[in-house]
């Protein structure tokens, strides 16, 4: 298979990156990779990091990896529901002793004051880590933006612990909505360990699979290959930004905050293919848990929705292939219907703000990531091209 999926894939990941150099109907630089349960069998890069400096895209390149992180905190709870520290469906509080504030936003008043309330039942972690918590993210919920806007609630992108304190959308349970939860979970984690998520990481995941370019603080030389975040203008062209993620964060958010390498994250992504065993033999994840990974988690009422982009710089409206369905496992978005990607029902996955995109399928022994840095979320050219990149993966998988 290698030699016939080297040569479809890399033609993908070659041409996502031509074109003019204004940026249209292109990227600046990918990353993508894919793997086995043995190996990675495609490692390929083109394009630049950064548009203003031509500085070249290389398999090395670190990457802000947006919500790709939820799955690595999701990793992190069910390795404390193994020893015994956490119960899913115990108060979330009981960890996380800050939940015990949160309130359910009812809408705003006459005055334009956040109308609140206690919500019905606690959070517990497994609401926490299928979104059915009620916290949501401010570019994709109006009342979010609101708070935002009119009440200087500070984004999460800024990695201070006054984000994590935003209301509940509704009672706990009754409604899947995207957002900060797992930001929480990361805080449950804490809050059970006594150790800074990023030191949860290096000792229990990062450390056994031999992801050594991974942090929420990244070393000096970490930086030094570190892609640049690019906008997609309204007339297609690409400009580079100068948003960056926090390189110091105030707290760790487990949602989003990461900083790793497609090789890296690839790591992460065949221990979930080997039943959660590293390529030493550790076990870091039982396979129970990672049954549970590949297991929808959501009530039969509940299924993963539209994504509306609200903030129109940072996402456009988004969804993987409206019309057919999509759950929510611990902590991944679970394939009910198959793709037309080739990606099986039973295959887990997902995204990261910056267009960023993975899949994990057990059943046929491999997964991939793709890697971009560009903003808004559902960029035409980044998904057409990750989606692009799956499809010649299960092509040339399926001829082998």
């Amino acid at each position: 298979m290698s030699d016939n999926l080297t040569t479809a894939v890399d033609a993908v990941v070659q041409r996502a990156s031509q074109g003019p150099n204004s940026g249209e109907g292109r990227v600046p630089g990918v990353v993508a990779g894919i793997t086995d349960r043995d190996k990675d069998i495609y490692l390929g890069a083109s394009g630049v990091r950064d548009l203003s400096s031509d500085a070249e895209m290389t398999t090395d390149t670190s990457f802000s990896i947006w919500s790709t992180t939820k799955a690595i905190t999701a990793t992190a709870c069910l390795q404390l529901v193994e020893s015994g520290d956490l119960d899913l469906q115990a108060p979330a509080k009981e960890y996380a002793p800050a939940l015990a504030d949160v309130k359910v936003i009812d809408g705003f008043d006459a005055d334009g004051q956040p109308i609140l309330r206690a919500p019905a039942s606690d959070v517990t972690t497994h609401h926490l880590l299928t979104h059915t918590a009620g916290f949501g993210y401010d570019f994709f919920n109006e009342t979010y933006n609101r708070l935002a806007e009119e009440h200087g609630q500070p984004s999460v992108a800024t990695a201070t612990r006054a984000a994590l304190n935003s209301p509940l959308l509704f009672d706990p349970g009754t409604q899947w909505e995207y957002g900060s939860s797992i930001d929480w979970a990361g805080q449950v984690v804490e809050g059970i360990t006594g150790k800074r998520l990023g030191e949860v990481f290096q000792e229990r995941i990062f450390a056994p699979l031999g992801m050594t370019s991974s942090a929420f603080a990244p070393t000096e030389e970490m930086l030094s290959r570190q892609a640049r975040h690019h906008q997609r203008e309204d007339d297609g062209t690409l400009t580079p930004s100068e948003f960056a993620t926090p390189t110091t964060p105030e707290v760790d958010f487990g949602g989003h905050g990461l900083f790793s390498t497609v090789p890296d994250y690839l790591k992460f992504i065949r221990m979930w293919l080997n039943e959660g065993r590293s390529a030493s033999g550790e076990q870091v994840l039982s396979p129970a848990s990672v049954d549970l990974g590949f297991t929808n988690q959501l009530p039969d009422n509940l299924q993963v929705k539209l994504l509306p982009g609200v903030i129109k710089w940072l996402s456009n409206d988004a969804e993987f292939f409206p019309g057919l369905k999509k759950t929510w496992s611990y902590s991944f978005q679970y394939t009910e219907d198959p793709f037309p990607t080739g990606r099986p029902a039973g295959a887990i996955g997902w995204a990261g703000l910056a267009n960023l995109f993975y899949w994990i399928d057990r059943d046929n022994g491999f997964g991939g990531y793709w890697a971009t840095q560009i903003f808004p979320f559902a960029d035409g050219p980044s998904f057409t091209g990750y989606v692009d990149f799956e499809t010649a993966a299960y092509q040339a998988f399926t001829k082998s």
